[in-house]
């Protein structure tokens, strides 16, 4: 099984990770790893930090001429704004001594951040600490982490993409609206890969030029009005067999591990496997998808629809896992909300911290990569090995064992 921990902050040194659990034989360098760093500074609304950042892995262990060793993989990221931006990070942010005796303590919260709540857990008197590990500046080091999750996927024929479905009120209402069209994409590429690749060459990772276009114009009048915005975007995994996860035990359900891999994000509030919110509004008869029989030599049952993302009963059915991240709006905002100055009581509008005015393309990108994340481990607990070689006799095996009309 493969587990990851991240550490650092914000406008510290850098972000560091450790992954184990990534079996030997595996092929990975680390371009593998910044395609999809490259891919999360993209969107339209993104703030002036995506001028100063150019992440690149740098991996220290665990890899050898290109190939995974079984061992731990440790990577690290540099942070840009750490000696670029001219705010003093090295001096605010350093490890030893005592603090600069001119330097501002962050006492008034933003509604929205983590700042109060993790000011109440952890008793700090100035929030810098609280902002800075909360930050989603974080979630370099999770694509990173997750990327290697992706690499072994692909390994096996399972690819995952994404694409915008909504900023703000602009977008698409109803899944029959983006359906047909995401589809198309897949099947014409082979893959989930050619969704994320033609959501890409959106300025809002969107599958429609006009709809691109009215956000794009959302974006611009939010900025104006000094406000933010969240939307909603949608996950897909291809190429996934049947089996991943399973019903015996809570924990073990893929829904619930999909929406949590989602949840984990940073200002990500809600998600749905499938059509989750829209089948709650309608009959049965229109919400599952009917069964069709298997061609011989064929693994799976197809379905004639797929309301139900890729599951039932908390296991993969083998159609394509849906799933969708529903964004809040970013909680940063240059029209300043009501809060309270913690060290005097006294109310005060909050501070402005460097922000997006949007990044829910970002957000889509950092989901494709736990996403990822979730299913590897799954397919690790079905499949698992110490190497790919032994993971791919494992799965040649099991297709061979369901293969028929059964």
């Amino acid at each position: 099984m493969l587990r990851y921990l991240t550490a650092g902050e914000s406008h510290g040194q850098a972000i560091v990770g450790v992954l184990e659990g990534v079996p030997a034989q595996l092929p990975l360098a680390p371009d593998d790893i910044n395609e999809h760093l490259a891919r999360r500074w993209l969107g339209y609304g993104r703030g002036g930090r995506s001028k100063i950042e150019n992440d690149k892995v740098h991996i220290y262990s665990g890899v050898r001429f290109e190939e995974t060793l079984g061992s731990p993989i440790s990577f690290r990221i540099d942070n840009g704004a750490y000696e670029k931006d001219k705010a003093g990070w090295p001096e605010k942010m350093a490890i030893e001594g005592d603090p600069p005796e001119d330097m501002e303590t962050v006492t008034m919260p933003r509604p929205g951040h983590a700042d109060l709540a993790g000011k109440q857990k952890y008793e700090h008197d100035d929030m810098r600490p609280v902002i800075d590990r909360s930050s989603a500046r974080e979630t370099a080091m999770r694509v990173a982490c997750c990327s290697v999750a992706r690499r072994l996927l692909n390994e096996f024929g399972i690819e995952v993409g994404s694409h915008v479905v909504s900023i703000g009120d602009v977008g698409f209402d109803e899944p029959e609206e983006w359906v047909d069209r995401r589809n198309a994409l897949i099947e014409e590429g082979g893959g989930a890969s050619a969704l994320y690749e033609a959501a890409d060459e959106s300025a809002t990772r969107m599958l429609d030029d006009e709809m691109t276009e009215r956000c794009v114009e959302h974006i611009d009048q939010t900025k104006k009005d000094r406000d933010s915005l969240g939307g909603v975007y949608e996950v897909v995994v291809t190429g996934v067999p049947p089996g991943l996860g399973s019903y015996v035990h809570w924990d073990r359900r893929l829904d619930g591990q999909l929406v949590q891999a989602i949840c984990s994000i940073q200002a990500q509030k809600a998600a749905e496997v499938g059509d989750g919110f829209f089948n709650a509004k309608r009959p049965g008869s229109q919400v599952h998808d009917p069964i069709e029989p298997r061609e011989n030599g064929a693994w799976k049952y197809p379905r004639r629809t797929n309301h139900a993302g890729g599951t039932e009963g908390g296991t993969s059915t083998g159609m394509p896992l849906v799933v969708r991240g529903y964004m809040k709006p970013i909680p940063t905002l240059i029209k300043p909300l009501d809060s309270v100055d913690t060290a005097t009581g006294e109310p005060q509008p909050t501070r402005y911290e460097r922000s997006d005015i949007t990044s829910v393309p970002a957000a889509s990108t950092v989901a494709e990569a736990t996403v990822a994340y979730t299913v590897a481990n799954e397919f690790l607990r079905k499949y698992g090995g110490d190497s790919v070689p032994e993971i791919r006799r494992h799965v040649a095996a099991d297709r061979e064992a369901r293969t028929g009309t059964g």
